[in-house]
């Protein structure tokens, strides 16, 4: 029998309470909390809520999003019928014609590639290796996201300064193991991939014998960057990642890069040093670039340059790029044309939109709310670092200045960003594609030589989610995100510290994960732990590795417990800081039950219903090869497997399948 709160022996005498942020008909009372509390918290919603046709997964997340949407629709259909109206210039005007001419089907069906063509010819046009040069240095070229990444960051060892950063990149395929692994289902992914280049080749004029030959020279050159790049676990040492040299080193080191017109032509002659991510990588790259035939890596630009524009072309390329999707995600239908253009008005002009949204979605109160458990949650976590009873006081002291130095960020930027350089009409959506895509580029390559922005954001203020920047020190939270069920006004304190509580708890303790641990109170790459503390800390996060590596969401298929370790850190350290936090509130101190529930156990529900989720097999495959982020029943039962007071809320006893022994439970904050 599942075991639930244990029922009153005497009719009570005043009516059941009921409560706002549970739902209780969520649950599915035939399974036990004790063996599965994932599926007892959100069975009946997992029941009674398929993936819809477009969607590749379904969970509260995703509600949310289409609740946001549902505004943001209505926000930018306002901006499109009104943008003749609005100031030339204005926000309103960039956000209603970029959506407008993202939607008018029917002109991007005229145009057909006549607004591409200027960008083809240019590849076509390339002689020679000093041709191929110029072209890469130039960063209106818009080469996709072909041979490498370059930009401009902070500087991991130094971060009041920006700092030229080269990194690995060239890839379609989500992940080098795509182009690598053999097995049928990757098989089946690579022969997908075939046809959509095959198809969008000939899309462009190619006839089949070409398209075939210019799809094979594709594979075969992402391929061998594949071979050369890093795997994703090698790609969390930040150390690994940081590999300074003088300009004048790197040129010698990868002489058929021409870095040095590379940094003049983006506006970054000034550079002395660049930071390269992963230098063999890097070496590869430049010996394809004298071995490749020029022709062979024209191909390859051409494809990157196509296949990153999809959505500015007519309906067959998108047609092409969905196919391919569809095997390799799963999703059965293509979503709306407005959803998607409703995504891409927000990452191409986020702050712009942003600015419209928050006006109607977010209220200072909310603000101020959000703040208040944020340092509540700053209290509880400084009581668990000082009671920690394998860290020394120096390692302490240190652990508390970096949790004392978090900068907190809520809803949206204090300061917005400007967009007045960028000019945005209805005549191409392609044109405004590759206009927002210029105009962001420059923003960041023009922070060279400048002072860090500190009030700068990451996200945009619709986004459900919220990060951790170890260079900033900073945790962010967007208006998107701080709203039901993450966290709701009306709902008692359990629900809210069971949701967003430990949502917030989850982006401090990446502070102190195992990468974030890596940075200092002010940002940087530096190791302030003594040797002792270091290896316990290790030893720790170890048996959450062991732990995740152990779970299966799919036959066969296993977590990646180094993959997402910091992930897992983060959501163990996160729900343990806010179940502290929580019990400090009135709620939990007097214990009164709701919906039959007592103020612990509406805790572990709230946090189990924001992780409630169906998710399509191919899906979870991919999850697994690539996110650094865990599936989600495991990110519910994961970290509830470890926590005693999780065990008594719930009456759980040993043996029982949510109750780890005592042995081989994790424990670090």
């Amino acid at each position: 029998m599942p075991v639930l709160a244990t029922p009153p022996t005497t009719p009570p005498t005043d009516p059941p309470v009921k409560g706002v942020g549970i739902n209780v008909a969520n649950i599915d009372p035939t399974v036990s909390p004790c063996d599965n509390f994932f599926q007892y918290a959100s069975g009946n919603w997992m029941k009674n809520n398929p993936i819809p046709a477009s969607e590749v997964r379904w969970g509260s997340f995703n509600e949310l999003a289409d609740r946001n949407n549902a505004m943001l629709k209505a926000i930018v259909n306002d901006a499109a019928r009104d943008a003749a109206k609005a100031p030339k210039g204005s926000n309103a005007q960039k956000v209603g014609d970029y959506y407008a001419s993202a939607m008018d089907s029917a002109a991007i069906e005229a145009a057909g590639l006549k607004y591409l063509k200027p960008y083809l010819d240019r590849i076509a046009g390339i002689k020679d290796l000093a041709g191929m040069q110029k072209f890469m240095a130039d960063p209106k070229a818009h080469a996709g996201s072909a041979w490498f990444g370059a930009g401009v960051g902070q500087d991991d060892k130094n971060s009041t300064q920006y700092a030229v950063f080269v990194s690995q990149g060239g890839l379609t395929m989500p992940d080098r193991d795509y182009y690598l692994k053999e097995d049928a289902r990757s098989k089946a992914i690579q022969t997908a991939y075939q046809n959509y280049l095959v198809n969008t080749f000939k899309l462009l004029g190619d006839d089949e014998a070409t398209a075939k030959a210019n799809a094979a020279t594709v594979t075969r050159i992402e391929t061998r960057l594949a071979k050369a790049s890093k795997g994703r676990v090698e790609l969390r040492d930040p150390y690994a990642n940081y590999n300074k040299m003088t300009v004048a080193e790197a040129s010698k080191q990868y002489p058929n890069l021409n870095l040095p017109l590379l940094l003049k032509d983006s506006g970054l002659g000034a550079a002395k040093d660049i930071i390269v991510g992963q230098p063999a990588f890097l070496k590869e790259v430049d010996t394809m670039f004298k071995e490749e035939p020029l022709a062979d890596q024209k191909t390859y630009m051409r494809w990157h340059l196509v296949s990153s524009v999809t959505a500015g072309l007519p309906k067959a390329f998108g047609d092409e790029s969905f196919r391919y999707a569809q095997v390799l995600t799963g999703a059965k239908k293509q979503q709306p044309r407005w959803k998607r253009m409703l995504s891409a008005t927000d990452r191409s002009l986020g702050e712009a939109f942003g600015q419209m949204y928050v006006d109607k979605a977010f209220s200072p109160a909310a603000k101020q709310r959000a703040k208040d458990m944020i340092e509540n949650l700053r209290v509880a976590y400084a009581e668990r670092i000082k009671s920690t009873e394998w860290m020394s006081e120096a390692t302490k002291t240190q652990a508390l200045k970096k949790l004392n130095a978090f900068v907190v960020k809520i809803g949206y930027p204090d300061k917005w960003k400007d967009y007045s350089s960028l000019n945005i009409n209805r005549e191409s959506y392609l044109q405004n594609m590759l206009a927002t895509r210029e105009f962001a580029n420059m923003d960041q390559l023009k922070k060279y030589g400048k002072p860090v922005d500190r009030k700068e954001w990451g996200m945009t203020p619709p986004t459900v989610n919220a990060y951790y920047n170890p260079s900033m020190n900073e945790i962010v939270f967007p208006a998107g995100i701080l709203q039901s069920p993450f966290y709701d006004p009306k709902a008692d304190d359990a629900v809210n510290y069971g949701g967003i509580g430990a949502v917030i708890g989850h982006e401090m303790t990446h502070g102190f994960d195992d990468q974030g641990r890596q940075y200092d109170a002010e940002g940087n790459l530096k190791d302030w732990w003594t040797k002792e503390d270091g290896e316990k800390f290790n030893a720790r996060a170890a048996v959450v590795g062991k732990q995740f590596s152990a779970f299966s969401p799919l036959d066969s298929v296993f977590v990646n417990g180094d993959l997402t370790m910091g992930e897992n850190l983060a959501d163990l350290g996160g729900l343990t800081i806010s179940y502290q936090a929580f019990q400090k509130t009135k709620q939990a101190k007097e214990g009164k039950k709701i919906d039959g529930f007592t103020p612990e156990q509406r805790f572990f529900l709230a946090y189990a219903q924001i992780w409630r989720t169906n998710a399509r097999p191919e899906y979870l495959r991919q999850q697994v090869q690539t996110d650094p982020h865990s599936p989600a029943q495991f990110r519910t039962n994961g970290p509830l497997m470890n926590m005693p007071e999780f065990f008594q809320a719930f009456g759980c006893k040993d043996g029982q399948k949510m109750v780890r022994p005592t042995a081989e439970r994790a424990k670090i904050w």
